[in-house]
């Protein structure tokens, strides 16, 4: 959507307010560069001192990163996306880690309270993901990396399909906090999928949508498990996170 000319009083807020929008509602896409200072204080009618401190305050919440030299670019959609970003940075073993606290739950939710609508919607979802996936797995048959922009569809159709299993779940404070890590989980697939797509360790969600069409909460929840299990596996934690901050060998008797 268009920004719009911001009103007296309060500009920063209502310029933070607005970018913010801009983010969260896909105009200005992860990964992607926003307009120039200049550009968004003619749009907006503001000085760019104002622009500034608005970058400078989404930048701080983990929304923007400032390139100098280079420009601001999108990092992720929610202040809590953007934090857990930081805190996880590299290790992918932490974001599988709460992507398997999340999920789990959310499918188990979702196998008790889905709806006839729900299940198609899954399946519809299910459905894109695999197309995109296959798309992926057919250069890896080749022997060819995979073309980035299938890489990227492969991982937006996944995460989506993951999104819409924790929307069966009925409960809108689950779909938050995992709207909040869609980036981080967008991320994994990208990092896990091309060493597994067309493989035997290819991963397939068939069991998790059948589970949740039958209403089998204890399976749905180890077929959301098992295949985040096997990723885990295979990203052994370092040294200080297999024992846990402040612990170390155990002393002999």
């Amino acid at each position: 959507m268009p920004l719009v000319t911001a009103r007296r009083g309060g500009l920063v807020d209502q310029v933070i307010d607005q970018l913010r929008s801009a983010i969260t509602g896909g105009e200005w896409p992860v990964g992607g560069r926003i307009p120039p200072e200049s550009e968004l204080a003619a749009s907006l009618e503001v000085g760019r001192n104002t622009v500034r401190e608005a970058v400078r305050a989404l930048a701080h919440g983990g929304l923007l990163e400032v390139r100098q030299g280079d420009g601001t670019y999108v990092r992720a959609t929610t202040e809590l996306s953007g934090a857990l970003r930081t805190l996880c940075g590299p290790e992918l073993r932490e974001v599988l880690e709460v992507r398997r606290t999340l999920e789990v739950e959310a499918a188990r939710m979702a196998a008790a309270r889905r709806t006839d609508a729900d299940v198609a919607g899954l399946r519809a979802a299910l459905a894109e993901r695999d197309r995109a996936v296959a798309a992926v797995a057919e250069r890896g048959r080749r022997g060819e990396r995979p073309d980035a922009a299938d890489l990227e569809r492969a991982a937006r159709a996944d995460t989506d399909f993951h999104v819409a299993v924790v929307r069966c779940a009925g409960n809108s404070l689950l779909v938050e906090l995992y709207r909040g890590v869609v980036e981080a989980v967008a991320d994994s697939v990208k990092t896990t999928m091309p060493g597994t797509a067309g493989t035997e360790d290819d991963i397939s969600h068939t069991g998790i949508v059948e589970a949740i069409a039958d209403g089998d909460v204890d399976r749905a929840a180890r077929e959301a498990g098992d295949f985040l299990d096997r990723l885990i596996a295979g990203r052994p934690a370092g040294p200080d996170r297999a024992t846990g901050p402040g612990t170390g060998p155990r002393p002999t008797d």
